[in-house]
């Protein structure tokens, strides 16, 4: 019982990360992280929030690194 359990969860966290992939928005994904109330779940939030930032960082330096090349 306990192994189906934990199957059905690694599918729900699978689904959950799947939709994460989808959200550009790090508020959306802060909100998401505020309901969250499973570990799990809020470790692949953070995760995807600090990916969304790291490009948004890297977005902007290239950006820079255009602007200054002109």
């Amino acid at each position: 019982r306990s192994r189906r359990l934990e199957e059905e969860q690694q599918m729900a966290l699978a689904a959950l990360s799947q939709q994460l992939e989808a959200i550009t928005d790090v508020e959306e994904l802060t909100k998401l992280l505020r309901a969250a109330g499973e570990y799990e779940e809020r470790k692949l939030i953070r995760a995807a929030i600090r990916k969304l930032r790291a490009e948004e960082i890297e977005a902007a330096t290239l950006a820079g690194n255009a602007q200054s090349s002109r």
